[in-house]
């Protein structure tokens, strides 16, 4: 007697997946463009997850003697399937270096007139968002007039919007307060940590400058929409256009308190542009999923596109190889943070971060599923033991 997982075909009643629509579009789709060896990885990653192309294991209930087969997941970090234990293991890591400090929420995003020079220079151009935002923040904590020290924040990219198209921003919590070079903390002013206007154009400035002298020396892929960049008159409007208009810079006072605002942070961390839970229907070629329009009161609605489309939204967001998206600035880097976060605590008189301990796959579901994978679904009696290893379908692993 065997338990086979579920199928991969979403018609035998499974809950429709993002892995149903790359197997039944991927493969044209991948045909009719040119995508980045990430964006071929990636998609090919979710394609094969939980399948037999990543190979598996055979197990035995030691009781009634069924056999399991459970395929390996691909842990791709742009597949839906793939990030709850790692999320759980951030806020772990997260979780042991809190502060009993008031925490803000702080949002830094790029104008969409910069998407399509992002879409073709996507490492450049993310990683210059981070260098002036962790720039900005650093250099704000350690001016007299808001803190005058050291901060302490996580940074987190997301480059999609509700609707799957390109909207870049960076996610930001940071401490209340900043280490002093005399080894005490500096609070904040009650509720307020930063002056937004002030953020936005020290941001805008520190990017256009950046971008202008790249603009000047050739540095950056020109194609397509952005290729009239490469002369002078072009660059010159585009940055004018950039200079002319406030660059958004939300920012909030996370009042529930550190805990929270760490959970809150959390859905962000290794969230993927979609999620499995907002797809509603595939039919006639179409996707439709589930959506929050934000301008108008937060409201649910559903979005119907082709499935190619639906595709090409979606790998839009697959970020360059290698290519970080969660980075720690100030007192959180990871040069000194040891001896810096053991200096807060004595500052703020609290005990000394321990490193946390790295949990289990089987820990991790009993705690979070409430679900102890040893034990055999179908008597709910015996314990699972390996009988045999299904070797890979193809000789490839997909990387993050």
């Amino acid at each position: 007697m065997h338990a086979h997982p579920r199928g991969a075909d979403a018609a035998n009643g499974e809950r429709l997946e993002l892995a149903h629509i790359v197997r039944r579009y991927g493969a044209p789709f991948r045909a009719s463009r040119r995508l980045s060896g990430a964006q071929l990885r990636a998609l090919r990653a979710i394609e094969g997850c939980r399948t037999p192309a990543f190979g598996g294991q055979v197990q035995q209930c030691s009781h009634c003697g069924v056999q399991h087969y459970r395929y390996h997941s691909c842990r791709n970090r742009h597949c839906p399937k793939c990030q709850t234990l790692a999320t759980q293991r951030w806020l772990a890591a997260r979780r042991a270096e809190l502060l009993p400090v008031p925490y803000f929420h702080l949002v830094f995003t790029l104008p969409h007139q910069l998407n399509p020079l992002a879409q073709g220079n996507p490492r450049a151009l993310y990683g210059l968002l981070f260098a002036v935002v962790s720039q900005t923040l650093i250099e704000f904590g350690a001016n007299p007039r808001w803190l005058g020290g050291q901060i302490a924040a996580s940074l987190l990219l997301h480059t999609w919007s509700q609707t799957l198209i390109h909207h870049i921003h960076l996610h930001c919590l940071v401490a209340g307060g900043a280490l002093g070079d005399d080894g005490h903390w500096i609070w904040p002013r009650r509720g307020f940590l930063f002056p937004v206007q002030a953020l936005s154009a020290v941001l805008r400035g520190k990017f256009l400058d950046t971008l202008r002298a790249w603009l000047a020396q050739g540095r950056l892929k020109l194609a397509g929409s952005t290729l009239a960049l490469a002369h002078p008159p072009a660059q010159h409007r585009l940055l004018a256009a950039l200079r002319a208009h406030d660059w958004v810079v939300y920012a909030k006072h996370t009042l529930a308190g550190p805990q929270q605002a760490l959970d809150y942070l959390a859905r962000y961390t290794y969230k993927t542009a979609l999620s499995n839970e907002r797809l509603r229907g595939l039919e006639r070629d179409t996707v439709r999923f589930a959506w929050r329009d934000r301008a108008h009161g937060n409201r649910r609605k559903l979005m119907q596109l082709p499935a190619e489309v639906f595709l090409e939204r979606f790998a839009l967001h697959v970020l360059p190889a290698r290519f970080m998206r969660i980075r720690h600035i100030g007192l959180l880097a990871n040069r000194h943070k040891r001896s810096l976060l053991q200096r807060v605590a004595a500052a703020l008189d609290i005990p000394a971060p321990q490193p946390p301990q790295v949990e289990s796959a089987h820990a991790f579901c009993l705690r979070v599923l409430h679900l102890d994978i040893t034990l055999c679904s179908v008597c709910g009696i015996g314990r699972l033991h390996l009988l045999a290893t299904i070797p890979p379908a193809h000789r490839q692993r997909a990387p993050p």
